[in-house]
């Protein structure tokens, strides 16, 4: 109906737990509490549909909405006995924040405010205590000050230092009425010093100028850093929370604590927190005085702590969690301020969900939807003492999980030389190519100043298992140094540093660090996340320790196994290279007869280890540059040549050949060059060589007895016609190798990864000569968007999602409206032909939850990742497949 006020303020009394979204967390579950009966100080909520409104018209509170709080503060009055501003029995009330995701410490609040000249002299008379109304009315010119006018804290504590030294004291709880008056008239002082006005009696004034304060806070750089780190939506908005004070600092039979329901370092089911006695809540965050853990309030207020024990089991049975609740004695009696699911540790989140299902309180299938991503990888990759943290000199780009601490090298010789020495090594360079991984796979770390999430770096020590910082830009390097120069600090070769690959952290020196641990409750939660999922679970895995590292982990498969990483060892590199700067065929099948029985090693070790699961082979898709010397490496090698060296003369000759060999070779555009099937088919020596070991490797694996499955997968294929002639050669060799009998016992499968636009588009005619799709999500985001990955992460990527342009990365998240839609489109088109095709994705986004939801919708068979986030990928699914049944579930079966 028109002209009818939309309501933005509510009573406690008038709301309820599912009105989260308008009320906030904070203000709905204040709502629940009253429900329940519980003792919470009465007030009202302002709605976050108001905050919105608020930043819609300008930063402004518009007068319909004063008009609605001044009603509610009418009716709060009256539940009270109490007025605002009476100068004889005056109204106090709290300010506080409310989000609709728990953003703990983020926003702003403000207590005792209501508080003038006159009302605190009301205040203590009331109380009978003078020294309990200044200490409030300090406390609330201190927070007003700060959080409403903007004054930076540190010019109030600076003057109440110097009043602690005038009186000879440092506790608040001996300053006396005078001091306190002394401090009061200081900070009035200070505030018409920084503002130019003085501090508002109007206790109205006040109250709505407090509002404002708490819905710009919403906009505040700790509140956007923690909504970008946590993925909370900017539109939320955040509530605000008035209500009635009650005071912790009334003496010795008051006090005010936090406490957990349950342990959240370890999840033992016993209460945990801290309380202070005549304090009020910032004092216990504030550092000033050591609270008291909560066990000892059993003894000082025996009657309070069982209360309070009551109040913290109904509140965990009714929320069917464990609660972080905020509380206030006041002269003996139990107030409750505030409820909510408790922030905890992997360790704590994975016990906490096992026990609440053994106690009956929750599903497995409940227990699995809570666990967070974050908390997989605390417990899956070592982690780090928090508290020795002192100093961070810089922040990457978080491309392979886990902390490493180590001696820092600058060259990958030099990492392996010290390793050998026992040395714990840090490789920092520009940027990592396959020359560098006898370094990497010798270095706790790697830490790079360019590329992104997908850089050769990236995906090589997430293969690995090794944390990994790249494009941290903050990095200068000083080769002739032998030292790297981040904010200001310059660290030499051998200096120690430690890496968070979690977080992109890079901390000076050596931080003590916790093993991953596979907990009991950890491998239960795999267990139940195995029965419910649908999806299959399959690793990226280049060599026969990986592949048994992600057996370990659970992998059902191999999804993805990158044929040219198996040549970045330091003893097959130069033979590859002589394969690709061969002159003739004679030269290449030379270095390809070298290779073969490398390749077939490699092939017999994987498929040991993945006995009885499908193993996926990548015929090899390298852009070529990744294998050759770097030019201006050569080109400095020729600079330093020696004239009067006899040998120089010889040596000059074949670094110009080996020079214009490989500008010969360079692409403009190598990602987009002479690689994956384009090189099969115009150097098919190479591909046949790849193809005899991985059937050589098969024949001799089947007659000791392994049950062999392989699938021979082509790369980069666009059109039927280059799928069609690779199977041909692959049927062919599998013949001649393995005769007719065993080709047939052997049910080998040939596929692609469609990773070229056209091929998604054209797949009902490229399904004719596969028996499996795998989409490599890596290449296909990046044709779809026209990004470089490289250069993306390195340089715009991050404004973009800064500036709104991306929800998110789309080289981590699966951008399902653009990409989601071309794979879409292979299945169906691909399902068209062949009903039982086999689909799934090798990307690095076959670890993200959220493509992985994708995948479930999608109705993909299996999802393919890094060995390491293989139990990830498990409970990523189980999570998965129970969405999409409870959207099932929720959309009413269509009426025929």
């Amino acid at each position: 109906m028109s002209g009818v006020p939309h309501k933005q303020v509510f009573a406690f009394q008038e709301g309820h737990a599912q009105m989260l979204h308008l009320l906030g967390g904070k203000g709905a579950n204040l709502a629940e509490m009253v429900r329940l009966g519980l003792p919470v100080p009465p007030g009202f909520t302002v709605t976050t549909e108001a905050c919105r409104d608020f930043y819609e018209q300008g930063g402004q509170t518009t007068e319909e909405l004063r008009g609605q709080i001044a009603a509610a503060l009418k009716r709060l009055e009256l539940e009270k006995g109490q007025v605002f501003g009476d100068s004889c029995n005056p109204l106090l009330v709290s300010v506080r924040s409310g989000s609709v995701t728990s953003m703990p410490g983020m926003m702003d609040t403000v207590l005792n405010l209501g508080l003038n000249d006159a009302t605190v002299e009301g205040l203590a008379n009331h109380t009978h205590n003078a020294r309990f109304a200044y200490d409030c009315y300090r406390r609330f010119i201190q927070m007003y000050g700060n959080v409403v006018l903007n004054i930076e804290g540190f010019h109030f504590e600076r003057l109440l230092h110097e009043l602690k030294q005038q009186e000879g004291t440092e506790l608040d709880q001996a300053i006396t009425v005078e001091g306190w008056q002394r401090l009061i008239a200081s900070y009035k002082a200070c505030i018409l010093q920084k503002t130019g006005r003085v501090f508002p009696q109007d206790v109205n004034e006040q109250l709505y100028l407090a509002v404002e304060a708490v819905f710009r806070s919403w906009h505040n750089p700790r509140a956007q850093i923690y909504r970008k780190v946590h993925q909370i939506p900017d539109h939320q908005g955040t509530a605000v929370n008035i209500q009635s004070m009650v005071f912790g600092n009334m003496g010795d039979d008051s006090g005010t604590g936090v406490i957990f329901s349950r342990n959240p370092s370890n999840g033992e089911n016993v209460l945990f927190g801290e309380y202070l006695v005549n304090a009020q809540g910032e004092d216990v965050v504030a550092g000033v005085r050591t609270p008291m853990p909560i066990a000892a309030l059993e003894n000082e207020m025996p009657a309070v702590y069982n209360h309070l024990y009551s109040v913290a089991k109904q509140l965990e049975r009714h929320y069917k969690d464990m609660q972080d609740i905020e509380f206030t004695v006041e002269n003996g009696k139990l107030y409750l301020l505030q409820t909510r699911s408790g922030k905890r540790n992997a360790q704590a989140a994975m016990k906490i969900a096992v026990d609440l299902v053994s106690e009956g309180s929750i599903s497995k299938e409940d227990s699995l939807r809570r666990i967070e991503v974050s908390h997989l990888d605390q417990l899956l990759h070592r982690g780090m003492d928090e508290s020795k943290i002192t100093q961070v000199l810089a922040t990457g780009l978080p491309a392979s999980p886990g902390a490493a601490t180590g001696q820092v090298v600058f060259d990958a010789d030099t990492a392996v030389e010290w390793n050998r020495m026992g040395k714990r090594v840090i490789l920092a360079r520009q940027e990592t190519t396959p020359e560098d991984i006898h370094g990497m796979i010798a270095s706790e770390g790697v830490l790079t100043s360019r590329g992104g999430m997908t850089s050769h770096a990236a995906v090589v020590a997430r293969g690995m298992g090794t944390p990994c910082i790249c494009g941290c830009e903050g990095i200068q390097f000083m080769e002739k140094e032998k030292a790297m120069q981040i904010a200001g600090h310059v660290l030499k070769e051998g200096d120690w540093v430690t890496l968070d690959g979690t977080t992109g952290r890079v901390i000076e020196g050596s931080i003590p660090l916790r093993e991953a641990e596979m907990t009991p409750e950890l491998t239960q939660m795999l267990e139940w996340a195995d029965e419910i999922r649908t999806l299959q679970v399959y690793t990226n895995a280049d060599n026969p320790k990986d592949a048994e590292t992600a057996r370990r982990f659970g992998a059902e498969g191999i999804g993805l196994c990158r044929t040219e990483h198996m040549f970045f060892a330091p003893e097959r590199l130069p033979v590859v290279q002589q394969m690709i700067l061969a002159d003739n065929i004679g030269e290449r099948n030379r270095a390809l007869t070298q290779l073969l029985p490398m390749q077939q090693a490699d092939f017999e070790g994987i498929f040991r280890n993945m006995d009885g699961l499908p193993v996926t082979i990548r015929l090899l898709d390298p852009p070529l540059h990744e294998f050759l010397p770097n030019i201006e490496e050569l080109l400095r090698q020729l600079s330093q040549l020696n004239g009067e060296d006899p040998e120089t003369p010889a040596k000059k000759k074949e670094l110009q050949v080996l020079i214009r060999k490989v500008r010969l070779l360079h692409e403009t555009n190598p990602m987009l060059g002479q690689r994956g099937c384009r090189l099969g088919i115009v150097y098919p020596e190479i591909y046949d060589m790849q193809i005899e070991a991985i059937f050589l490797a098969a024949d001799t694996c089947m007659a000791e007895g392994i049950d062999v499955r392989p699938e021979l997968m082509v790369p980069l294929v666009g059109h039927a016609a280059e799928l069609q002639l690779i199977r041909g050669r692959i049927e062919e060799i599998a013949k001649r190798i393995l005769g007719a009998e065993k080709s047939k016992v052997l049910a080998y499968k040939v596929g692609t990864m469609i990773e070229v636009p056209r091929a998604a588009l054209t797949a009902k005619q490229i399904v004719q000569y596969a028996d499996f799709f795998s989409f490599g999500t890596n290449d296909l985001t990046q044709m779809t968007f026209g990004y470089s990955r490289d250069d993306a992460e390195g340089k715009f990527l991050t404004r973009y999602l800064d500036q709104k342009l991306l929800p998110q990365n789309p080289f981590q998240v699966l951008d399902t409206d653009g990409v989601g839609q071309l794979i879409e489109m292979a299945v169906a088109g691909g399902r068209t032909v062949k009903p039982s095709l086999k689909t799934g994705i090798c990307g690095e986004h076959g670890g993200d939850k959220a493509s992985i939801l994708f995948c479930q919708r999608t109705g993909l068979n299996y999802v393919s990742c890094s060995p390491f986030r293989v139990p990830l990928a498990r409970i990523a699914a189980a999570q998965a497949q129970l969405e999409v049944k409870a959207a099932e579930e929720r959309t009413p079966a269509a009426v025929l």
